[in-house]
């Protein structure tokens, strides 16, 4: 789907490629401006006529840069991500920056984009997979990603959301054009699942039908929530006496409020599991609630005192397992 067709941001270090820099062309190049120098170039570092001694390297590069900037889909998305980067310059693309483009099916296999470098793979190594490639007669698919609220999981909603698709001008110069579309979002959606709208593709050729849209659902980052499937991982603050003695806590989620039984003796770092209380589904998904250990502060002399008296009275070494 879209996160794995267009972009798969791994951990590595790149280096950013400046493609115009490569071609010789300046950023509001037209695209007849781009194939006229990649035609130049490419006369010139042809390895099958070229004396040039990095002639191969050159056209490898050559090629990378005109299968960028001659596709306007590509090419919108290089100019999105590479503003304010220099060549060479350590390149660490930003999590859903790619969000809310809308792109079609074309685009490289993983194995013809592996025929350029790491930038060009991480980028656009998985884009394009939707299978038939050009079809003649129906309209090709188009793919988005999109990020909503992880709320709308568990009682579905209706949301406003607005896609932005690249386009050629009458100039030959990139733009972007923007669509809002009514989008009813299932309850019980899961990250990375596919939302299909019908005939919301591209327009079919000689009376075929038009292509579908499919978006992917990718979650906003929630401030307590982490998804992982239809299970939904959350942090779970207790005080001390809680972890010790054990304690009953209410919980606030998106589907109500539930109770938690905490068990005497529970030690920070452990992982709660409340089955059937994560994302709704068949089945739904559980919570998963990692304990974390929350000290009050010793900030008055009240609450000094009664850490003394526990220092004094409960003789407790919390190394002493550690050393045994």
């Amino acid at each position: 789907m879209y996160k794995e067709a267009f972009f798969a941001a791994g951990n590595r270090t790149m280096q950013f490629k400046d493609y115009y820099q490569i071609l010789g062309v300046a950023r509001d190049a037209t695209a007849d401006d781009v194939k006229k120098a990649f035609r130049k170039l490419a006369r010139k570092y042809h390895p099958d006529v070229s004396k040039e001694p990095d002639a191969e390297a050159r056209m490898k590069e050559l090629n990378e840069a005109n299968a960028v900037l001659s596709d306007p889909e590509k090419r919108a998305a290089y100019d999105q991500l590479g503003r304010g980067f220099q060549p060479g310059q350590d390149f660490h693309p930003p999590p859903d920056w790619d969000a809310g483009f809308e792109f079609s099916g074309r685009g490289f296999s993983p194995h013809e984009a592996a025929e350029f470098s790491d930038f060009f793979a991480e980028l656009f190594g998985r884009m394009g997979r939707a299978p038939g490639g050009h079809r003649r007669m129906p309209g090709e698919d188009h793919h988005a990603k999109v990020l909503l609220d992880i709320e709308d999981a568990f009682s579905g909603a209706t949301r406003q959301i607005a896609l932005r698709a690249p386009k050629l001008d009458a100039q030959g110069r990139v733009t972007m054009e923007t669509r809002t579309l009514n989008v009813k979002i299932p309850r019980g959606v899961r990250e990375g699942q596919a939302i299909r709208l019908a005939g919301q593709g591209a327009p079919g050729i000689g009376g075929g039908t038009p292509g579908d849209l499919m978006l992917e659902v990718h979650f906003k980052p929630h401030p307590r929530f982490r998804p992982d499937g239809r299970d939904l991982h959350m942090n779970l603050p207790v005080a001390p006496w809680e972890a010790a003695l054990g304690a009953t806590i209410a919980l606030d989620l998106p589907h109500g409020t539930i109770k938690v039984r905490v068990p005497a003796g529970v030690q920070g770092g452990k992982q709660l599991r409340v089955r059937g209380k994560g994302i709704p589904g068949e089945p739904p998904g559980d919570l998963l609630l990692d304990i974390q250990l929350v000290l009050p502060p010793a900030d008055t002399p009240e609450a000094r005192q009664l850490y003394e008296t526990m220092a004094r009275e409960l003789a407790f070494d919390p190394r002493h397992a550690a050393r045994n």
